[in-house]
């Protein structure tokens, strides 16, 4: 049994931002933030104030998160990037959207007394002496504080307050994960002071000392209890008076956000409905009766047609039955009233299932074959204008020599950069046929089957991005001048799809369709390894880019990516914690840590360095996924290095001592390259279809007396019996909802005190 959260966002554009450089527009783009971790960052987009990104993640969490950040920021080529403005969708707010949030959410101003991170490891007791009850709280350390200063860091001291009287700890220098060890007492009056105060905060020599967070203790519940010990979040200074706040000035975002909390039984509690679902596939379409699959379009709505498409995509491909369930699905649409020209254009189960599938196992081949040339497009970033309403004229040419461009000018530079794009387009398409996986070209072949024998009579490719003389026609004006390339194009990818389901392939396994293997490579690309006083090739090796390559046994490394010879590897048992590296320790916030057992049971720990956040969570997520189940993994790690003779974040001198941070192995990005995983998908079928239950059985009866099967009238507990099928799936869900009741309670959640 496992608990997971699972939180998908999507950033879909953004309006009215304000103008943050002279020309007076912006370059926004977006950082999201978990609980102060910045996990994605959008992509910029260039010299406007309403910028439309269209990114969507998906992200597995610990259960415990408590809030998603996400930042507008603007970015600068010289300077620092500025900040625009921020959203903060809490927990809490997730929970009252259990189908989630999708709207225009107004941005606020960022307010540094509000931006606290971290936690606090207290003591609060109650002594008894002579002269009265005394109040002692005990300061032990922090972690994960918020850095305020420009070196990466924070100088943190306490300020403890009670009844009026305020004392303070020492101050540490260039640490967010301070230790203190101090305690502080005071007279515990009568009757007593309601609340003791503890506030963190970022010493200063020169200006105003930076708020990092505070927690308050109540102290009649204290009372009660005797003493309270434990980690405790810190919050935002509420209590001081704030200025109106900007808010609606600083545009807006379009955001949909969903969370789904989800408990995965054991997979033998899931066999009876995965069976019977199975069952269903191989059985077929028959004439004269309603079909499951049927039902379950019918009663889906629209917004979640697409999550259940995923998961039966998914489930079948687990189980070895994707071709029979695809095939079912073209076999159901077909029977509907159509034309060929409207196919798999509605917002079906059929083509919502289609899309999910060609995702799920074409993405790499998609990525390998466009890749290159998008990579290109982002790397010469230029200019590229067809719409004269839209056309910027700059200067050309050498200082002294410069002229200005005509509009026709820029125009014809941006129509041959477009046709230079959309020709190496072409040209990997078209030769990437042999290496689009078998399992995708035999469900084209499938379909083009299914399509000739309902419409014999016409063409099974339909037009190719609507780009028939007809419909080029009715497109913009401007666009004419890459008419010509674009019918060339669009006749090229018939002929691309006429090549790819042109040749029978012999399938493996027979009968089923069993899941392609997966890649032996899960990720891979140049990292930069930082210098350390370790051993063996990796950590004694001067610092300098190395390539790496992850697979499902080692993660090893090599001088180039061509290389026959790896320089080394680790293998995936001996990897203990996969996590980030402060900024201060290397000069970057890019940087992550791979901490791992050596041949010799020493352990290490290697600093690699990507090239941008996206990478570096992109390496951090594959690492955790395959590392997942290793038994030993690190609950503690040193988020700095040891240098000289202690550790940069918490000032250790033992250099194999306990970490002072906490490893973060539950948070992942999810990818559509990711192993299958059949009960995660059972358990949102479940979840699906519990709540169908009634819906099921009134379509079903509805289509029944469509086809004429029961005429007349029907009353309560009347009309035809229900199908076996049925009966056996409502049995599977019941027995499904007894073994969730009799799951123990959640464990309870980070302490938090009141403030």
């Amino acid at each position: 049994m496992a608990r997971r959260s699972v939180l998908s966002i999507r950033i879909v554009e953004g309006r009215n931002l304000p103008a943050k450089d002279i020309t007076g527009s912006s370059d926004p783009y977006c950082i999201v933030k978990i609980d102060n971790e910045a996990i994605v960052r959008t992509a910029t987009v260039w010299k406007t104030l309403s910028p439309f990104w269209g990114e969507e993640y998906e992200v597995q969490l610990h259960p415990t998160f408590h809030s998603i950040s996400i930042y507008v920021m603007d970015e600068d080529a010289l300077s620092r990037d500025d900040v625009i403005g921020k959203v903060c969708i809490t927990r809490t707010m997730l929970a009252e959207h259990p189908k989630g949030y999708s709207g225009w959410v107004s941005l606020s101003e960022v307010d540094p007394d509000e931006e606290v991170q971290g936690e606090i490891h207290l003591r609060v007791e109650l002594l008894e002496g002579e002269g009265g009850q005394r109040l002692r709280c005990t300061v032990l350390e922090a972690r994960d504080l918020a850095k305020k200063d420009r070196n990466g860091a924070s100088d943190p001291f306490v300020c403890v307050s009670y009844n009026g009287k305020t004392q303070e700890s020492t101050v540490v220098k260039k640490s967010c994960y301070p230790r203190w060890n101090e305690a502080f007492e005071f007279e515990l009056p009568d009757p007593p002071a309601e609340k003791l105060c503890v506030e963190v905060w970022d010493w200063d020599l020169v200006s105003k000392n930076d708020f990092l967070g505070k927690v308050v203790v109540s102290v009649q519940g204290l009372q009660a209890a005797g003493h309270q010990e434990g980690w405790f979040r810190l919050q935002p200074d509420t209590a001081k008076p704030r200025e109106d706040r900007r808010r609606g000035s600083l545009g807006s975002l379009q955001l949909q956000v969903r969370l789904r909390d989800e408990t995965v039984l054991p997979s033998h509690c899931y066999q009876p409905l995965v069976q019977l679902l199975c069952q269903e596939v191989k059985a077929g379409h028959q004439a004269g009766g309603v079909h499951l699959v049927t039902l379950l379009d019918e009663t889906t709505t629209a917004e979640s047609r697409q999550d259940v498409a995923v998961n039966l995509v998914k489930l079948f491909l687990g189980q070895g039955l994707v071709k029979e369930f695809l095939d079912l699905l073209f076999e159901l649409e077909l029977a509907k009233p159509c034309e060929p020209n409207t196919l798999f254009r509605s917002n079906s189960l059929a083509s919502k299932s289609m899309e999910s599938f060609l995702k799920v196992t074409g993405m790499q081949y998609l990525h390998a074959v466009l890749g290159p040339t998008i990579s290109r497009v982002f790397e010469e970033k230029k200019y590229v204008e067809l719409d004269p309403s839209k056309v910027e004229i700059k200067d050309v040419g050498c200082s002294g020599l410069h002229r200005v461009q005509t509009e026709s000018e820029v125009m014809e530079q941006g129509r041959q950069l477009l046709q230079s794009y959309l020709g190496e387009l072409l040209d990997a398409i078209g030769k990437s046929a042999p290496t689009c996986p078998p399992v995708i070209r035999a469900a084209f072949r499938q379909l083009f089957q299914r399509v000739g024998e309902r419409f014999p009579q016409h063409q099974a490719v339909q037009m190719v991005g609507n780009m028939e003389p007809a419909a080029g026609r009715a497109k913009e004006e401007w666009l004419a001048p890459l008419q010509p390339a674009l019918q060339h194009g669009a006749s090229r990818m018939r002929a691309f799809i006429t090549r790819l389901v042109g040749t029978e392939e012999e399938e493996e396994g027979g009968e089923g369709w069993p899941c392609a293997p997966r890649a032996a490579v899960v990720k891979e690309g140049l990292l930069f390894v930082h210098k350390t006083r370790g051993k063996g090739p990796l950590l004694a090796s001067a610092s300098k880019k190395l390539h790496f390559c992850l697979t499902g046994e080692a993660l090893s490394f090599a001088k180039s990516p061509g290389a026959e010879q790896r320089c080394g590897s680790i293998a995936l048992a001996n990897i203990r914690a996969a996590e980030r590296v402060e900024e201060k320790s290397f000069g970057s916030c890019h940087v992550m840590q791979v901490v791992y057992v050596d041949e010799a049971g020493q352990q290490e720990t290697a600093y690699l360095q990507c090239k941008c956040v996206n990478e570096l969570n992109q390496w951090l997520s594959a690492l955790r996924k395959v590392c997942g189940n290793n038994p030993q993994l690190l609950h503690a790690y040193h988020p700095g290095v040891f240098r000289g003779d202690k550790w940069s974040c918490c000032h250790q001198k033992d250099r194999t001592g306990p970490g002072c941070g906490q490893t973060r192995h539950s948070i992942t990005l999810q990818d559509w390259s990711d192993p299958l995983q059949p009960d995660v998908e059972a358990q949102r079928l479940f979840q699906h279809l519990h709540g169908l239950q009634e819906p099921l059985r009134e379509k079903y009866w509805q289509l029944m007396e469509a086809g004429g099967a029961h005429d007349g009238p029907r009353g309560c507990g009347e009309g035809p019996p229900l199908p076996l099928v049925l009966q056996r799936l409502f049995e599977a869900l019941q027995d499904l909802e007894r073994c969730h009741r009799q799951l123990p309670p959640a464990a309870p959640a980070p302490l938090e005190l009141q403030t």
